[in-house]
């Protein structure tokens, strides 16, 4: 990486050196390119491929819309299926959609790898999520939420889940606010996030 970055420097100087010897339009194009380019941390870089090159197991958050057409349900169950299958602990919350599949993927992999945190208690969940939930074996309430909107109990709980791991991944629509602030906590926190949009 920090050769590449060099190398990058060493560009622009030619650029600047042909500008001065009257190859002026080239170099602008040159030098307006790079300014536009917003090249990525080096901290930032340097964790991802920490990440990639990381070989045994990480807690994983896996996050996303409550409106999740069937087919895309199927291929995040898959997912979080081969995650656990390989390991990992995964972390979610309780609703309909991408949580749901999630659960139901860990679940066929290994229930023991999977804590569920809910936004508040168990009974506040919708009836079609009630009778998975209560087959998770790490089941975290927080009953405390419960003077909360919705919409500000499960903020909560999303900063709760991101704080218990090192990677975040993320289905959401480009509208789904919460998750979206989520996704930008998580990047503030130095955790690596995979996010996917529907639309």
């Amino acid at each position: 990486m920090l050769q590449y970055l060099g190398h990058q420097d060493t560009a622009k100087e030619k650029a600047r050196s042909r500008q001065s010897d009257g190859e002026s339009q080239y170099s602008l194009k040159r030098k307006s390119l790079s300014q536009s380019t917003n090249l990525p941390k080096l901290d930032t870089l340097a964790q991802e491929l920490a990440a990639i090159q990381q070989t045994g197991s990480k807690r994983i958050a896996l996050l996303g819309s409550r409106h999740v057409p069937i087919t895309h349900q199927k291929l995040i169950e898959m997912m979080s299926y081969a995650l656990v299958l390989e390991g990992n602990r995964l972390v979610t919350s309780g609703a309909t959609g991408t949580n749901a599949a999630a659960i139901k993927g860990a679940t066929r992999a290994d229930p023991n790898l999977l804590t569920v945190i809910l936004p508040q208690s168990l009974e506040r969940q919708p009836t079609e999520s009630r009778k998975q939930l209560e087959q998770v074996l790490h089941l975290v309430e927080n009953p405390h939420n419960e003077e909360l909107s919705l919409a500000e109990a499960s903020a909560v709980c999303n900063r709760e889940i991101v704080s218990r791991c090192q990677q975040l991944i993320c289905f959401a629509f480009h509208d789904s606010h919460t998750l979206l602030q989520t996704c930008k906590e998580a990047e503030e926190q130095r955790k690596l996030v995979t996010l996917f949009y529907f639309d």
